[in-house]
């Protein structure tokens, strides 16, 4: 049976129709459990375990994901700077998204883990909990405002679960506020003192 946690945060999204809600213990690095429900591009249940080292690098990250007809899973993992991954799959994923009018899927996981050379955060799409990560691993909070801090992610894309690299950017801004941008996309996020989002324009905001 998996451990008691002492907090639990929820979102509500705005993206789209659906929630996150996540057990947390951050006590020592980070230690998450949680469900996100979403209804695009079809309907889903994402479940997934993070685990990170006292110093906020990623030590784990187990994700699956189910709609009708189909369900996926990886497990990624980060030891002495080498990732692996694990994966597997059920059903027809592609069979699914083009009978709603939607592109294929990406096969999950990444077909060559060293692509993710050099990084050490893990970015679940759609989760506002995993911004967290490079947050706290960099200090972010206590950093100089206005000071560009580029990271490269795992991103985890969802429902798919394909694992792409990521180059992105955090810059402090001060006020609890930390600026995350992608080459395509940026937004002003709000945390709460312990780096966890509050609000994250366009994506979702925490129910308190």
């Amino acid at each position: 049976m998996p451990p008691t946690t002492p907090a639990s945060l929820f979102w509500e999204r705005r993206d789209t129709t659906g929630a996150e809600h996540a057990l947390v213990d951050a006590r020592s690095g980070l230690y998450a459990r949680g469900t996100v429900l979403a209804v695009d591009p079809i309907a889903f249940t994402c479940r997934y375990e993070l685990q990170t080292e006292p110093s906020w690098t990623t030590a784990h990250l187990d994700v699956s994901a189910e709609g009708a007809g189909w369900r996926r899973s990886v497990r990624l993992e980060l030891a002495a700077g080498r990732w692996r991954a694990t994966t597997a799959e059920q059903g027809n994923l592609d069979a699914v998204l083009a009978a709603a009018g939607h592109a294929r899927a990406g096969f999950p996981g990444i077909e060559d883990p060293d692509r993710l050379y050099g990084t050490f955060d893990v970015d679940l799409g759609g989760s506002p909990l995993t911004n967290t990560l490079p947050i706290r691993r960099l200090g972010l909070l206590k950093a100089e405002p206005g000071v560009a801090h580029r990271i490269s992610a795992a991103w985890v894309l969802v429902p798919s679960l394909e694992v792409i690299q990521a180059d992105q950017i955090y810059t402090p801004l001060g006020d609890n506020r930390i600026r995350y941008a992608s080459e395509t996309f940026s937004a002003d996020l709000t945390v709460d003192d312990e780096g966890f989002v509050v609000d994250y324009p366009g994506l979702a905001h925490l129910i308190q």
